[in-house]
């Protein structure tokens, strides 16, 4: 699992990186909110070795610290980013493409299921 914040790759970098290889859980998380990221977090982590063999990659975005041109992107690429939302999940798949959005931590089965069709 990784985070973007002010590490100097952008984001459509690195999701430009991990297309056709691997599935992507991107999650958007407001300052206050924190703990859904840390309740999704440890969802997956208890999953072991699954993440891997379902090609699945996490980044997660903590809102203070995404920077303008990250933030574009978003708001530019059909990621939807409501500021009342304290916590947003993307699903996306090898292709690029955004396979569902959710607003509470998704169950790992669940994520699983999203991502098998696009392995």
């Amino acid at each position: 699992m990784e985070g973007i914040g002010n590490q100097h790759k952008s984001l459509k970098a690195t999701l430009d990186q991990k297309k056709d290889n691997q599935n992507v859980l991107l999650l958007y998380v407001r300052d206050d909110a924190q703990h859904f990221s840390i309740d999704q977090q440890e969802q997956l982590n208890a999953m072991g070795d699954q993440l891997a063999e379902h090609h699945l990659d996490v980044i997660v975005l903590i809102a203070s610290e995404v920077v303008e041109p990250d933030r574009q992107y978003l708001m530019s690429n059909g990621f939807d980013l409501i500021p009342s939302e304290e916590f947003v999940g993307w699903v996306i798949g090898k292709d690029g493409a955004v396979k569902q959005k959710f607003t509470e931590p998704i169950a790992p089965e669940a994520l699983f299921n999203l991502v098998d069709g696009n392995k």
